[in-house]
C-alpha cells in the first residue's frame, strides 16, 4: 500500500491556481488571491473535490440581485 499525500489546488473562473502555501488555511488562501482577483475576497469557497492526487477548491460568485 502506497500512501500518497494530495496537493491542495485552487480553481477561479476556469484559472487553476496553486497553492501557495500548504500551512495556510483556506481562507487565508483566497485573502491572498484577492490581491489578484479582487472578486475572490467574497467568493464561496466550494470543495474540496478529490481528482487524482489533488483536492481542489473552488472560488465562485454568489449570483445576487442589485437593488
Amino acid at each position: 500500500m502506497n500512501v500518497e499525500k494530495l496537493v491542495r489546488e485552487f480553481s477561479y473562473n476556469g484559472i487553476r491556481l496553486p497553492d501557495p502555501n500548504v500551512n495556510l488555511s483556506v481562507e487565508e488562501v483566497r485573502n491572498l488571491y484577492a490581491g489578484t482577483y479582487p472578486e475572490i475576497a467574497t467568493a464561496a469557497i466550494e470543495g474540496p473535490e478529490a481528482v487524482g492526487n489533488k483536492l481542489i477548491y473552488r472560488f465562485t460568485h454568489s449570483i445576487g440581485t442589485k437593488g
